[in-house]
């Protein structure tokens, strides 16, 4: 049900008890797969859906190592891994409805991939060639977003020009725990509360701003915390457990959608590789903490639990791995079929009517670029 311009507006606004996230982290399986003991009070998603989501795991990690294999070919310029954090990923595409918008960061690629785009298109930014590979109205899903938070005040300006048109949509955006320190977040929410806008935040916390660990970022007890002050509902969710992940997104995008205003979930997971191809992550994290998360990987553990439960066989896995093999294979065998791109097209999409600077810049470079080549 959509909501009208001034039903939020007129409303009455939650009470502080009603904002504030469970004191831990909700959570439905253990990093062994097995049930965890404390209740969630949140509804768990069916086994289907669940299936689902593993297929789509399964063929996001394997889209990750690909790309990562293509930039230490040269093939990409760069590529910041995202295996570790499927569940987050994943579980926000799911709990989306073909209406709806995803407003990722550049680590969200597999995100974008299960959202419906073209994998090669999606690699298209981190190739070097455009800033966007693909349509963004055509496909819902927004520009892979490199300025830190930037997104966010893009997703709330979405979100309410679709409760302004009466439009049953909701915005879903994508931020590391390094883009909370940005100003643009703490606009955002705000913007987004004062207006009722409804959008879901979805703050994949990985534990590190490239090298700056969480704990020199923030003195809050966890960034759910951080939704609280601007009057927007939060929880905090174990972001390794996709199972937790997709129930809590769930709501928090229903509450969104039935006028209810933002909703800010904070997923506790890990980036298991570098920030990116050219980061050593080795100065400034020991082994010993990766292990300790590797433990925790999301997919397995996933695995396990639905596999205990009944609900995903051996058929099923190698139906999943065949899918993500040929996903893979495709990708090495078209990322490259365009071949190089025309640099002068920076020029194309600047201005209607180029200023006199940019046409001279444009004839400098295209003289550039025949000297090269004579």
């Amino acid at each position: 049900m959509s909501i009208t311009a001034d039903a939020y507006l007129n409303g009455p606004r939650p009470a502080p008890d009603e904002l504030l996230p469970s004191a831990v982290p909700v959570r439905f399986v253990t990093e062994a797969g097995t049930a965890a003991d404390a209740p969630s009070g949140y509804a768990a998603p069916s086994d289907e859906r669940l299936g689902e989501a593993y297929r789509r795991m399964v063929v996001a990690r394997r889209f990750d190592q690909q790309a990562s294999a293509l930039t230490r070919q040269g093939r990409l310029a760069v590529y910041p891994s995202s295996r570790g954090q499927e569940a987050c990923q994943i579980a926000g595409v799911l709990a989306l409805r073909q209406q709806d918008w995803l407003f990722p960061t550049y680590r969200d690629t597999a995100a974008v991939v299960s959202r419906g785009v073209d994998p090669v298109d999606v690699l298209t930014l981190l190739r070097g060639d455009w800033h966007c590979g693909y349509d963004p109205v055509a496909t819902r899903v927004a520009p892979l977003c490199t300025p830190l938070a930037t997104q966010l005040l893009h997703a709330v300006g979405m979100a309410d020009a679709l409760r302004r048109k009466g439009e049953d949509g909701v915005a879903m955006a994508f931020v590391g725990d390094g883009g909370t320190s940005e100003g643009d977040f703490h606009e955002a929410l705000n913007f987004a509360a004062v207006f009722g806008a409804p959008v879901v935040f979805l703050i994949q916390n990985n534990q590190y701003a490239i090298s700056v660990p969480l704990a020199d970022q923030t003195a809050a007890p966890a960034l759910a915390y951080k939704g609280v002050g601007y009057g927007v509902r939060s929880e905090q969710v174990d972001g390794n457990d996709l199972v937790a992940v997709l129930a809590v997104l769930d709501e928090a995008v229903e509450h969104a959608r039935s006028g209810h205003g933002p909703f800010l979930v904070e997923a506790h997971t890990y980036r298991l590789d570098g920030h990116t191809n050219a980061d050593d992550p080795g100065r400034y994290r020991d082994e010993e903490e990766v292990r300790r998360w590797a433990a925790a990987d999301p997919l397995p553990r996933l695995q396990t639990w639905l596999r205990a439960r009944g609900a995903l066989t051996e058929q099923d896995i190698d139906v999943a791995q065949a899918e993500a093999e040929a996903l893979a294979a495709d990708l090495r065998a078209r990322i490259e079929l365009n071949g190089p791109s025309n640099v002068l097209e920076m020029f194309d999409h600047v201005y209607t009517d180029p200023t006199p600077q940019l046409k001279e810049q444009r004839r400098s470079l295209e003289t550039e670029v025949k000297d090269a080549e004579a």
